[in-house]
């Protein structure tokens, strides 16, 4: 059992298995209706790169960097993303520093894009929804030496954002794209119960606690982060159907196949639905949300396995 007590001065750890620190997020993959119109907001409002399309996908890329951050399947007769269905809530782009936020915040203004705005304290965000109704969250960190905790659970708020302060960091300068260093954050996903959430993502899958006294929801991360993972409580359900925009699937990267396969192990002898294939492991929430669990070598092979022949979807 882990009862260590964290050198950090914030965060509960899960009370047997804990993710390693060096854990991130991979890309999601999301199901859109029309390809050209995904792509076109993509590339021109988010300012990420198509690596490549090929047989109704694209896998999308920052700027000067191959890694893929979102992959787009498009599918006849999909339909818009239901308000309020269990699973995504939005995704979140991280940028490397506060300038290039606000670059992204003069361009949207200059497009006339409506965003939502909020100071996280640990974090500044902006807020949009993809052509199909995905949410979106393009944000920065603040250092972590500013980041205000009590009694191990870090603050978080929603707070107004200083977008004049914000804008007036990006110096004037052209925003041309998602930089190299933009990471994917977080994911922050709609569910149905959060003693539910609290069991399978922090009891079974490994992630520390960070947050769980902001209404309605609760935060996770590894490695100390303010989170990775967020849930929450807002929305009614149920799951979205086969033909409607959604979230297919995200993907936790773990330094080594021995970590991957000792999480799918764990959550396989636990009874949750998870499958093996080849290095890495597909396991799907309560709600249906479908997380991959990949080592950063076979997340790499993932990734050649969909730019080689665009299959990676069948079975769907």
């Amino acid at each position: 059992m882990n009862t260590e007590i964290k050198a950090r001065p914030y965060g509960v750890a899960p009370p047997e298995f804990e993710l390693p620190d060096a854990t991130t997020l991979g890309s999601v993959h999301l199901q859109v209706s029309d390809l050209s119109r995904s792509l076109e907001y993509y590339q021109h409002i988010i300012g990420l790169r198509a690596r490549e399309t090929a047989h109704d996908t694209a896998v999308l890329t920052a700027h000067g960097v191959d890694g893929a951050l979102v992959v787009l399947h498009s599918r006849r007769g999909v339909t818009r993303a239901r308000r309020g269905a269990f699973g995504l809530y939005h995704f979140a782009l991280l940028l490397p520093d506060r300038a290039a936020l606000g670059r992204f915040a003069a361009h949207v203004a200059s497009q006339r894009i409506q965003v939502g705005m909020a100071d996280h304290l640990v974090s500044e965000a902006l807020y949009l929804s993809d052509p199909d109704g995905l949410g979106i969250e393009i944000y920065a960190d603040r250092p972590r030496a500013v980041w205000q905790h009590r009694n191990r659970e870090l603050a978080m708020t929603t707070d107004p954002l200083d977008i004049t302060s914000v804008i007036a960091a990006g110096r004037g300068e052209t925003w041309d794209g998602a930089p190299q260093g933009t990471t994917m954050g977080h994911v922050h996903l709609h569910v149905g119960d959060l003693d539910a959430a609290e069991a399978f993502y922090h009891r079974a899958l490994g992630f520390d606690k960070t947050v769980w006294s902001y209404p309605g929801a609760l935060f996770l991360s590894a490695g100390g982060y303010h989170h990775h993972l967020g849930t929450n409580v807002w929305a009614p359900g149920p799951a979205p159907t086969a033909d409607q925009a959604r979230l297919l699937e995200w993907t936790l990267v773990v330094p080594t196949a021995i970590e991957a396969s000792a999480i799918g192990e764990r959550l396989l002898n636990m009874a949750a639905p998870v499958v093996e294939q080849g290095r890495e492991w597909l396991v799907t929430d309560p709600w249906g949300t479908r997380l991959r669990i990949s080592p950063e070598r076979g997340f790499n092979e993932h990734q050649r396995r969909l730019q080689e022949d665009g299959t990676w979807v069948k079975g769907l």
